[in-house]
């Protein structure tokens, strides 16, 4: 599995990693990963993403929407340069956490 979902012990917590390219292949994958939990905080881990391509951006924005817009507490962690540049470019980072 490419995209793998892990919930902290006290459910308040999700944790999405992505691996290998984050693109449209993933679209599938990455909704299910979220769409039936509650979101009090979720952390998307792309220590092992190699790729970002404009459907990803898409599908981080769809995922802020489900975990409540503006009041949503995410994290984007573990980004590679190249990743962070594409977000920053993207002006994701007025939108998400990102370190």
């Amino acid at each position: 599995m490419s995209v793998v979902t892990e919930v902290s012990a006290n459910g308040q917590k999700l944790t999405i990693s992505v691996k290998g390219r984050f693109d449209f292949a993933k679209h599938q994958e990455f909704r299910e990963s979220y769409e039936d939990k509650d979101l009090a905080e979720v952390v998307i881990d792309l220590k092992e993403a190699t790729y970002l391509d404009s459907s990803a951006l898409g599908m981080l924005l769809l995922l802020r929407d489900h975990a409540g817009g503006d009041d949503a507490d995410i994290r984007v962690v573990n980004s590679s340069s190249d990743v962070r540049k594409i977000l920053a470019i993207s002006n994701f980072d007025k939108l998400f956490d990102i370190s």
